[in-house]
């Protein structure tokens, strides 16, 4: 649903002009696209939800089980028909740290049981090669390591005429490094405070304020009484430049670019012996030496001196906390997704060798690998069934 509003906005930019410059589409107006069927696709699937996930007070060992149950209410593999031939994929890797290949070689050795004759040819070196191998005719599906970027659809409308078809095929992981891992709110052990509206969020991090808030700079702005009335808010955050940050630019401070000039940003430091000081938990050390501080980072880097919010979309929207059910079922405020995308031009078919493929990845097979390779987490039943439709 989420790309086929962004196909619908992106045509009709197109139909308005012809692309002959990158200028022709503004990133603001495509960040302004991109924000808006965000906050739809929210919205929707939050209201498609099995389940209504409130605070999370889910038992570790019952969230652990979720992904499992989730993935036992989907649809089986059918061949719709004989597929042969390679498929070329690209996206998010390294060279030297081929994170996806496992999971890639599930999907393809599990298809192969029905389609033998297809096969992957594997070329995941950077999530900013997918999309332009699309369109320069070496790749076939794109797998990004995010959502897709304003820049890469517009590079490839410029390329083609047309907007790319993104294909959601996995939910963002809970805390496991590199794979898309859930954004959270955290504040010191010691704050009395335990929840965040995405409004006072972006009170506290930006300074334009989109969402119509005003700068929220002391804890007393959040009802916090006593010593924290006064008490100025510290903001920690990655460094405004990586694309951790862009995801809050555009989910929290829709959009705008203007941060809170206060916030401490952190980039991931490589020490002499060749470890590497991640961001986040740079940012959470951080955290867990100022009563005062309130810090964007992910649980793996948590310590017990510092805990998370639960966030909410609206003033009427529930508190969620990040959990595996409330990523699966994007009740999570900030849930992310992944997505396949492929170069098809409109009123034609998908290829069958990429219809098989991305066919029995969103199956009950296939999203039984992503829950086996342990990284990602599966769709919801909802989600899923809307995105094999696309295949049609």
């Amino acid at each position: 649903m989420f790309f086929q509003a962004l196909q619908h906005y992106l045509k009709r930019g197109h139909a308005r002009c012809k692309m002959t410059s990158m200028t022709l589409l503004s990133r603001r107006q495509l960040c302004q696209w991109t924000l808006a069927l965000t906050g739809l696709k929210r919205s929707l699937l939050a209201n498609a939800a099995s389940d209504d996930v409130r605070n999370s007070d889910d038992v570790r060992d019952s969230d652990d089980e979720y992904p499992r149950r989730v993935v036992d209410t989907l649809p089986s593999y059918q061949p719709q028909a004989p597929a042969s031939g390679v498929v070329s994929i690209w996206g998010h890797g390294r060279r030297d740290l081929p994170w996806m290949q496992p999971l890639i070689r599930l999907w393809e050795r599990g298809l192969q049981r029905f389609q033998p004759g297809v096969s992957v040819d594997y070329r995941m070196y950077g999530t900013s090669s997918g999309i332009p191998s699309l369109f320069n005719g070496l790749g076939d599906i794109a797998i990004l390591g995010e959502e897709i970027l304003p820049e890469a659809a517009a590079a490839f409308i410029k390329a083609t005429g047309y907007p790319p078809l993104g294909i959601e095929i996995a939910t963002g992981s809970l805390d496991v490094r590199n794979f898309d891992y859930a954004q959270m709110c955290f504040v010191h052990a010691e704050n009395p405070l335990t929840r965040l509206s995405l409004k006072e969020m972006d009170g506290i991090f930006g300074a334009e304020h989109r969402r119509g808030t005003a700068n929220i700079r002391r804890w007393g702005q959040l009802g916090l009484s006593g010593a924290w009335r006064n008490l100025p808010i510290v903001p920690y955050s990655w460094k405004l430049d990586d694309s951790f940050a862009f995801f809050i630019q555009q989910t929290v401070l829709q959009g705008s670019h203007r941060w809170n000039c206060d916030v401490h940003e952190y980039a991931h430091i490589t020490r002499a012996d060749g470890s590497i000081y991640d961001h986040g938990q740079q940012i959470l050390d951080a955290l867990a030496l100022d009563r005062a501080g309130i810090a964007i980072a992910n649980l793996r880097y948590a310590s017990p001196r510092v805990k998370t919010l639960a966030l909410s979309t609206g003033d009427r929207a529930p508190f969620v906390t990040a959990s595996k059910r409330s990523l699966i079922e994007q009740t999570y405020p900030l849930a992310r997704t992944i997505p396949a995308v492929i170069n098809r031009a409109p009123g034609t078919a998908v290829p069958a060798k990429l219809r098989e493929f991305l066919g029995y990845v969103l199956s009950r097979e296939g999203q039984q690998a992503i829950n086996q390779d342990g990284k990602y987490l599966p769709l919801a039943r909802h989600l899923l069934l809307s995105q094999r439709a696309k295949l049609l």
